[in-house]
């Protein structure tokens, strides 16, 4: 037996070896066939992303028309140029406000919903924007951030808070006919008598500047007052049709109800009071042989509201209407995190006599980390490509001062501009300012491949 065993094992009698097998992958597929299956998608890739890619960074060494080496200056001129410059500067903004509030919001939404009885209906409402393309969410946001408060929702609300803890002019656009009245211009919008006011001779404020149909209300007629204290009459001094002597109150010339009307005495203001329905008005006796002044508050301009798409304003605008469209996807994402969470953790940490705060801030965000990170990378990039939002809200005036990197690439290359080869360059600094973000992501999906 042992014989046997060592003539098969070696020496003349051994069997001989077979011969290899073809090569394989570990899926038990043969690699020309993973090949062959992997091919489409490998064209489809060079071509729809190697090729564009390695085209705009050739294109982006030329000049406009594509005929002149220029080397690195289209690059230069990124950051030489005023507009471009604003580009830079709106799309680090993007990227450090947009995605951070996001998803904040998104973490406030997924634990308050979590607690809250129609919490599925919420988060189905809060999602809904993000069914709305960025053409119909830009459209939607043009007219909410309109600075009429008649057309835009943004300013009716403001105005009208605004309307209730401060008083709305009487009549904005009344004035005194400097030809017959004593009213003179004396600052702040304010009108000043240039005489004194005397005890028994009632001092009359003729305004003109508004048509008589246009009055608050149903003003009633002037009438001149009587009596031997400080008096007066606000009125319109005029009427449909013509007529009467100016300066005078006539038949038929309306009362401005309403008017504040105050005494100064040695630029101070002594006494006050307010027209009636008939425009007359008496102040004490302290007021005699001082001058009436018509504050400027009879005659502002009514409070508009905030100019939402304005220099200052427009790119926090258009941020907002970003911030609409996409809690609801930081939410839902948050939300199937929190889903996994174990809640013994949580109810442990209650036992132990930690607060609602000291719950979410040292165990809920912590579990909820490498979710909050998707949520965050994912978000960063989709900033730095932001386009639609940016061109669709801001009006032509303000433009410039929101355009950021996406846009300024349309803008030089199909905008006008015309200049491809500094469109390439936009494109390919685009490029470079998102690998670190896609590195970053993708060194974490494999340390959790590793966990």
């Amino acid at each position: 037996m042992s014989s046997a065993v060592a003539k098969t094992a070696g020496g003349a009698g051994a069997l001989p070896t077979p011969p290899a097998a073809p090569r394989k992958s570990v899926t038990g597929t043969r690699l020309w066939v993973a090949v062959l299956f992997l091919l489409p998608a490998l064209v489809l890739l060079g071509a729809l992303v190697v090729y564009p890619i390695g085209y705009s960074v050739w294109r982006s060494l030329f000049d406009a028309s594509g005929s002149g080496f220029v080397g690195l200056d289209n690059y230069a001129e990124i950051f030489t140029d005023d507009a471009t410059l604003v580009a830079v500067r709106n799309t680090a903004i993007w990227v450090a406000v947009a995605p951070a509030l996001v998803t904040a919001l998104g973490l406030i939404f997924a634990v308050l919903t979590e607690r809250v009885r129609w919490g599925t209906a919420f988060k189905l409402i809060v999602f809904m924007p993000m069914a709305i393309s960025m053409l119909a969410a830009g459209i939607i946001f043009r007219l909410v951030y309109e600075q009429d408060p008649d057309q835009g929702v943004a300013n009716a609300v403001v105005t009208s808070v605004h309307d209730v803890f401060a008083d709305e002019s009487v009549y904005p656009k009344a004035r005194p006919n400097a030809q017959v009245s004593d009213l003179r211009p004396s600052g702040g919008g304010s009108f000043t008598t240039e005489g004194a006011v005397r005890a028994g001779t009632p001092a009359l404020l003729p305004l003109v500047g508004i048509a008589p149909n246009r009055l608050p209300g149903d003003p009633e007629d002037a009438k001149t007052p009587t009596g031997n204290g400080v008096t007066g009459t606000v009125w319109l001094d005029f009427r449909l049709g013509g007529g009467g002597e100016k300066g005078a109150v006539d038949r038929g010339e309306k009362a401005l109800e309403g008017v504040k009307v105050e005494a100064v005495k040695d630029g101070k203001v002594v006494a006050t009071a307010t027209s009636g329905a008939d425009g007359t008005f008496r102040l004490p006796e302290s007021a005699d042989g001082a001058r009436l002044r018509l504050p400027g508050s009879n005659f502002a301009a009514p409070y508009n509201g905030i100019d939402w798409l304005g220099p200052t304003l427009v790119t926090p605008a258009v941020i907002g209407s970003y911030v609409w469209m996409w809690a609801g996807f930081a939410m839902v994402l948050i939300a199937a995190g929190l889903a996994g969470v174990d809640r013994n953790l949580l109810e442990a940490a209650r036992v132990d006599g930690a607060n609602e705060w000291q719950v979410f801030r040292r165990i809920t965000v912590p579990l909820l980390a490498p979710v909050l990170v998707v949520v965050l990378v994912t978000l960063m990039i989709n900033v730095m490509k932001i386009f639609d939002l940016v061109y669709i809200i801001a009006p032509q005036p303000t433009q410039d001062e929101a355009n950021v990197l996406a846009l300024q690439l349309y803008l030089a290359s199909y905008g006008g501009g015309g200049d491809f080869g500094l469109g390439s360059a936009i494109g390919v600094v685009l490029l470079l300012l998102v690998l670190p973000v896609m590195w970053v992501n993708i060194r974490r999906l494999r340390k959790e491949r590793q966990r």
